[in-house]
Order: structure tokens, then sequence, then C-alpha cells
């Protein structure tokens, strides 16, 4: 929504999910920048979703940079509920993380993981982005709607950092689906159905179902809708008992890092387990600086705890300084300052 700042008075609004039931809520703040499409300079507002979708206008009118097309979309069977037959899909950019699950999607690292994840994926009903929970126990076989992004998003408030010598766009996100179903409220009030549980999540022994990576960075040139690089960040749960003595990359973690963009740098930690919300989830305390231009990593630090915010940086009496905000459920709240030559 945009809105005169003098008067109040809304200017334009746009509304990205039609009849919400994932908690798909557009949670992080929108960025503002200049960007050149087809020679055109347009001062554009960018806002990045819990669909993994980056959502881009012209902020003066709220046209939509890309086209948007309503796209048709699984329905509820739920007796009563009335699903959008549409969702506004972008055109431009594509997704930053993955959206929706089919079971080729499910983690493979050895043969017995990929059977045990194959036996597990029968057990959910998988689908597109948009695919509706289900009425516990009306899929013979089934226990629930696998969903992806789930409730935390993909997109958060952590999301987005945008450059604006370059016009890229950088997307930090996770991947933590869930399994919703709804049965019968026993005092129904205004609705007859609703969840059960917090948020149920389809692992094996804790890791994810679908493949990695699971945190990542994903770099997009905003001036033509394009993705220029994705790094994962994070090492992820490399070490699990299940993985040992196998030779795997950074396979992400999944949390909520912010991002800092500088003139030729990108910083970014690992998140911690203050910010996710489930003390299971994977976080580190490795605070990196990638090339903005390629997404190699070319320095590294530890950190005494997790990121709980954005990296800031000033520059006083000649010398620049990164400063990192840090803590955890075990450990203090403080601020790290790194300064540089």
């Amino acid at each position: 929504m945009a809105l005169d700042a003098a008067t109040g008075e809304r200017v334009w609004h746009y509304k990205m999910v039609h009849h919400d039931i994932w908690e798909y809520d557009t949670v992080g703040p929108p960025v503002l920048g200049r960007i050149h499409v087809d020679g055109r300079p347009i001062d554009a507002v960018m806002q990045a979703s819990k669909t993994a979708f980056l959502y881009t206008f012209d902020r003066r009118t709220g046209e939509p940079v890309w086209p948007i097309e309503e796209v048709e979309v699984p329905q509820s069977e739920v007796p009563g509920e009335a699903t959008s037959p549409t969702q506004p899909i972008p055109s431009r950019p594509a997704a930053f993380d993955r959206q929706g699950v089919t079971p080729e999607d499910v983690i493979d690292f050895t043969p017995e993981i990929r059977e045990r994840a194959l036996a597990l994926a029968d057990s959910l009903v998988m689908g597109p982005l948009f695919t509706p929970p289900i009425r516990k126990g009306t899929v013979e076989g089934k226990i629930g709607t696998y969903v992806i992004p789930g409730a935390w998003g993909a997109g958060n408030w952590n999301t987005g950092a945008f450059d604006p010598e370059t016009g890229v766009y950088y997307a930090v996100s996770h991947t933590l689906p869930n399994v919703w179903s709804l049965s019968e409220i026993s005092e129904p009030d205004e609705m007859e159905y609703g969840t059960q549980g917090g948020w149920p999540r389809a692992e094996i022994d804790g890791l994810p179902l679908v493949k990695p990576p699971w945190g990542r960075i994903t770099a997009i040139d905003m001036n033509r809708g394009e993705h220029l690089w994705m790094a994962a960040n994070g090492d992820g749960p490399n070490d699990h008992p299940l993985l040992e003595g196998l030779d795997l990359p950074p396979l992400g973690n999944a949390n909520r890092p912010a991002p800092l963009v500088t003139g030729s740098l990108l910083f970014i930690g690992e998140g911690s387990d203050a910010v996710i919300g489930t003390p299971d989830t994977h976080w580190g305390t490795t605070f990196r600086a990638y090339d903005k231009a390629t997404g190699d990593v070319v320095w590294e630090t530890e950190l005494p705890s997790g990121t709980t915010g954005g990296p800031m940086t000033y520059l006083h009496e000649g010398k620049q300084y990164i400063v990192v905000a840090v803590g955890g459920r075990e450990q203090p709240a403080e601020y790290v300052a790194l300064g540089l030559p």
C-alpha cells in the first residue's frame, strides 16, 4: 500500500495473495531503489514475499514493472471453504527459493535416506505453490499437505538488500516447509475447521525432507529481472550422523539472517536460535563477506553467538566499522564491532 505522506490518503495498493490460508502475509519491509528497465529509469518499490516472489512496482503509480498474471491454482475441498481460483504470479524475476514440491524433490544423499524420504513423501499430499490443506482423514494414507514455503515463508523480515550502484537485489531466504491438515473444531465459533498443534515439519531424523540448500542468498539483477547467482549460506547439518563420511557442499542454514551490502561486499551471518521460532533449526556463529558480484566467500570470522539482526556500517575518524547484533536462547544479547583497515 502507498499512502500520501502529507494527507494519509491511499494512492494505490496491490493484493499479492488472495484469501490467504497459508500465512503468506507480507512480513518484510519494502525496499526502494531506482532501476533501469529497457533503458527507462523507474523509481521502484520491491516487496519480497513469504511465497519467494519479489513483487516489483513503479512506486509512484503502483504499476507492475513486469507483468503479473492471475494463474489458476489448486482448490480446497474442505466443506464451506472457498479458496481463490487464481493467484497473482509475477513473470519476473523468478522465485528466489523453492515453491511447491514433488516426490522427485526429496533428499537422496544415500540410498537408505532416499528410501526413507520417499516413504515419508508417500504419506503427504504434494503439489505446487498454493496447494491447500486437506481435512485430516479424508485422503487415504495421507496425514496432511506438505506446504512449501511454510508459515515462516521463504522470505521474511530479514530478506532483502538493494545495491543502488548496480541495481542488484540480494534475497536471503530459507526452506522451512510445514505439514498442514484441518480438523473439526469441537466448539465452533466462526469456523468449523482449524489446524491442530503448532507448525509440524516432515523430517528424516531432523533432516529436512526436501533437497538443499535450506538457506540461501540469491542475487537478482533488477534492471533485467534475472538471477545472477545463488549461494548456500552456512554449512547446515553437515555433521548429521546420517551424513557421516559424505563429502557435501554447504547445505545452507534454514534461518533468518539479514544482509548488509556495501561497495564491494555483501556481509551476512547465519541467524540464531533466538529468531527462528524452533530451537532445533540450524544456525551458526560464522559471519562472512561475499563478493557481491560472484557470490564467492572472500572472508569470514567467528562471532560469540548467532546473528539476531541486520549488520550496520559507519565511518569514524577515517576507519570503517561493521557492527553486528548477536545473541541466542542461552547467549547474551550484545553488539560486536569489527574494524576494517
